[in-house]
């Protein structure tokens, strides 16, 4: 599948909620590969990736920082990049906050989708997660990530109280996510908003844009003040334990909301993901950890050399006939099987291993295990027909190895392995001088390794 960006420049404004000021925002298509990116143009276009290595905190709100700026609430449109599949855009704002809108994405959703979008020239990068993957923290919050061909997210929330008990929430499909959670607006308990009012945060909330449960006696003062700070003639609590602020959209709306924050914070993996994610008590801080740890898992992987693609069933390049004409090794020493690549700088060998091998008669009676030193004999010969397919009449010439260094054996190679060779030319050939970097791998397991150096010569 192709990578994505928006067909044209959309915009919108609002106020953010944490520190009440008024943000325009521009989504601006951007090039393949580029990432989605933030960009502060009150601050000489400052940018920001949308990476989790960027996460400053989580306090109720994802704040990203790189140097001296940084954009928060970014949880919403990340999420709604994500689920409708944007990989690459630039996010140009104003202000240091996201405004919240109505509290939910939907009216993300509906300018993205206004946009249209439009295909790109690169694949997508997605994580294909091979094996469960799970992060928790102290405070029994936990995120579950299991291999899925498609990126799917359960919720599970329990706040403990009659007004806001278990709750659960699931997306199979991002085509879904619109009608099923775009819209679940943020929550919050009403016990929460004095301290948050008195710290000087949700100066842009207006009691229209959150749903504020009450799980505990309001004093009228507390009434009072809620009346003044948000401007309302009228604020008291329902008999389903909110406030009158707003209808709920989904008996299940809390949940549905922590998924939507799920998915946004998930989004700062910079990639698109194929894994079933199942979050305990989700919220912003594990969000953040979880997308962090899985990230060093990936960069950890992705850091390991990876073997060469080998269908078995493909025609060799060459054969061990063509490879007899090139090099001079003969049985017992002929170490190749077959070329299955072969370019101007890099070559692709296989060695099927054998009972039948006669080094295994000394090495080892009891317990086979093929020497090190003829893996890097067999590196040195498909390195060899590397060497000599760059003259134009290699049957007038040989290859002599002059210097091996960095060699590494990682794994026992027994009978039955399929060595899979690949070397690559650390420099280009130069008078004759041929430096390679040489791999072996049985399966996607590295085996052994090594620097060689050898002359072309006549």
């Amino acid at each position: 599948m192709l990578q994505q960006t928006l067909k044209k420049t959309v915009s919108f404004e609002g106020n953010a909620l944490h520190t009440g000021e008024s943000v325009k925002v521009n989504l601006v298509p951007s090039d393949a590969n580029t990432g989605i990116v933030f960009v502060r143009t009150d601050l000489d276009n400052a940018e920001i990736p949308a990476l989790a290595k960027h996460i400053n905190r989580t306090n109720r709100q994802t704040i990203l920082q790189k140097g001296d700026a940084s954009v928060g609430t970014v949880e919403h449109l990340m999420a709604s990049l994500y689920a409708l599949g944007v990989d690459n855009l630039r996010v140009e704002l104003n202000g240091s906050e996201i405004p919240i809108l109505d509290g939910s994405a939907a009216p993300l959703v509906d300018l993205i989708t206004e946009a249209g979008m439009e295909e790109q020239s690169e694949e997508k990068n997605y994580y294909v997660l091979e094996e469960p993957f799970t992060y928790k923290d102290d405070d029994g919050s936990e995120i579950m990530a299991l291999p899925s061909d498609q990126f799917a997210v359960s919720a599970l929330i329990d706040y403990g109280t009659s007004v806001l008990g278990p709750q659960h929430a699931h997306l199979d499909h991002m085509t879904n996510f619109r009608e099923e959670i775009a819209s679940a607006r943020t929550f919050s308990f009403l016990r929460e908003l004095e301290p948050l009012l008195d710290q000087g945060l949700i100066k842009g909330g207006d009691l229209n844009n959150a749903i504020v449960y009450v799980d505990q006696e309001i004093a009228p003062a507390t009434l009072d003040k809620l009346k003044a700070a948000f401007e309302k003639e009228d604020v008291q609590v329902t008999n389903r334990g909110t406030l009158n602020n707003i209808e709920l959209r989904f008996s299940n709306e809390a949940a549905r909301h922590k998924l939507l924050d799920v998915i946004g914070d998930i989004a700062l993996l910079g990639r698109p993901l194929k894994a079933r994610l199942i979050a305990t008590k989700p919220g912003h801080g594990v969000n953040a950890e979880f997308t962090k740890a899985l990230a060093a898992k990936i960069r950890k992987e992705e850091s390991k050399p990876r073997p060469p693609k080998y269908d078995p069933n493909s025609p060799p390049v060459k054969t061990v006939e063509d490879i007899m004409a090139l090099i001079p090794h003969r049985s017992p020493f002929l170490l190749v099987d077959k070329i299955m690549e072969l370019t101007e700088d890099r070559v692709v060998g296989v060695k099927s291993v054998t009972m039948n091998e006669p080094f295994f008669v000394g090495h080892f009676p009891g317990s086979p295990v093929m020497p090190g030193v003829l893996q890097v004999e067999a590196m040195a010969q498909c390195g060899g027909i590397l060497a000599l397919s760059s003259v134009p009449d290699p049957e007038n010439y040989l290859t002599f190895f002059m210097k091996i260094d960095n060699v590494k054996f990682k794994k026992k190679v027994v009978p039955g392995d399929t060595l899979i060779f690949d070397l690559k030319l650390i420099t280009p050939i130069r008078r004759g001088i041929v430096h390679m970097l040489g791999r072996a791998f049985v399966g996607e397991t590295l085996v052994s390794e090594a620097e060689l150096m050898a002359q072309i010569t006549k």
